[in-house]
């Protein structure tokens, strides 16, 4: 099957899901699109033992997309930088103590936790995975992740303090998030000897360097958008930003997220003022929203059909079943204590722990990661294992949100 033909696949299947869901459903995009993708595929799954068997084809259809490849290497810059752009930069400058120790400290932590009372969990269950094996978990399931987040607060009512440092964490945490499990990564595969300095460094540069490459190449463009009028081309800027920045940055060995997140803060706010027409806006608005839907789209039915390659038995079931409020306890740990630390100096919203757990979900930036690990007894059952909680996180958590945000702050209404 060609590429072409896949693509054409993916993007019809897409649209009728997403026809199905605005005229039937009418829940948010993305929760919509998965759940139909999943229950499709747990559909074929059930028509297979009565011996009407379609999985084969829609799996070998799915064998042939790198998941990890096409969402980190490829569709993760555009939607990261769709995000930032529309997100106002003094806002975060507000809320910056908060959000930089989310998602730094805060992932740091939860991989610590998640990681060590997984491979205590997995022991109990008797599938004894390595430590190692077990923090590469906790750090591909702790990031909250941005694709999945800013798509479900568009509909979720959630007060504008609370929004924007769920939405900073969320464009942040998932580079810092990357760089460690990179670096566990090369342990785990033997890759030279890293020691705490040398891990400390690389983590340096991966996240200080993104920052830095990230102010360049946002400054670079609004340079340039600054010295003509033609919306067609400060357009094409905007995308030489996201695919060449994002590549460079690889090639630089510096994180391509955050470089293309503070590009696109910087383009979305002093770009916006300083260097773009109000038409040239409009038509860059209104192209990265598309980019960003039709993108969304295509990535969580591709979550929900993933459930036919997926290896599943009644011990991974189990561990999915517990690990999915060990996560949340995590989370909420993760973020109660920097909030705690941090209320002597600043007011936080009421309930803001609860709002910044509940709302903190992860998506395919996890199944990603999860896909990439190697092959070996462990990779079967952490992916297992991550597909569960980010289907509970994205249905239940990303379904409720609103509702959980309502009973604690009574003047949000519909």
């Amino acid at each position: 099957m060609r590429l072409f033909d896949i693509l054409s696949i993916l993007v019809t299947i897409s649209a009728i899901f997403s026809y199905v869901n605005y005229r039937f459903l009418r829940l948010p995009a993305t929760i919509g699109l998965m759940l139909i993708a999943l229950v499709v595929s747990l559909g074929l799954i059930a028509l297979a033992h009565l011996g009407i068997d379609f999985t084969d084809s829609v799996a070998e259809m799915l064998g042939r997309i790198d998941f990890n490849e096409t969402l980190l290497h490829g569709m993760l810059s555009f939607l990261l930088f769709a995000g930032a752009i529309h997100v106002d930069l003094q806002d975060l400058k507000n809320r910056k103590y908060i959000i930089s120790i989310l998602a730094t400290a805060g992932v740091l932590v939860s991989t610590l936790m998640i990681g060590g009372i997984c491979w205590g969990l997995m022991s109990v269950l008797g599938l004894n995975l390595p430590l190692l094996h077990c923090l590469l978990f906790g750090a591909l399931i702790s990031p909250t992740d941005p694709i999945a987040v800013l798509s479900i607060l568009k509909h979720a009512r959630v007060p504008k303090s609370l929004e924007v440092t769920i939405t900073g964490e969320s464009l942040f945490n998932d580079g810092v998030a990357v760089v460690v499990f990179l670096v566990l990564l090369n342990i785990a595969d033997g890759g030279g000897d890293l020691s705490a300095s040398k891990i400390g460094m690389l983590f340096a540069r991966e996240v200080l360097g993104g920052v830095l490459f990230g102010l360049v190449i946002g400054g670079a463009a609004n340079w340039m958008m600054k010295t003509i009028d033609q919306y067609q081309v400060e357009l094409f800027i905007t995308l030489a930003v996201v695919t060449g920045g994002f590549s460079l940055a690889d090639a630089l060995h510096v994180s391509g997220p955050i470089a293309v997140v503070v590009a696109g803060l910087q383009v979305g706010n002093h770009g916006r003022i300083l260097a773009m027409s109000a038409i040239t806006q409009a038509h860059i608005d209104e192209f990265w929203e598309f980019v960003d839907d039709i993108l969304n789209a295509v990535l969580f039915v591709l979550i929900g059909m993933e459930v036919l390659v997926l290896t599943f038995s009644s011990q991974f079931l189990t561990a999915g079943i517990l690990m999915i409020p060990i996560v949340l306890v995590v989370r909420y740990i993760s973020v109660g204590v920097p909030v705690l630390l941090l209320r002597r100096f600043r007011d936080f919203a009421p309930n803001i722990v609860k709002i910044l757990t509940w709302g903190g979900m992860r998506g395919g930036i996890s199944v990603a990661m999860a896909l990439s690990l190697p092959e070996g007894p462990s990779r079967d059952v952490l992916i297992a294992v991550t597909y569960q909680v980010v289907v509970f996180s994205i249905l239940v958590q990303g379904m409720t949100v609103e509702r959980v945000v309502r009973s604690t702050h009574p003047t949000v209404t519909e």
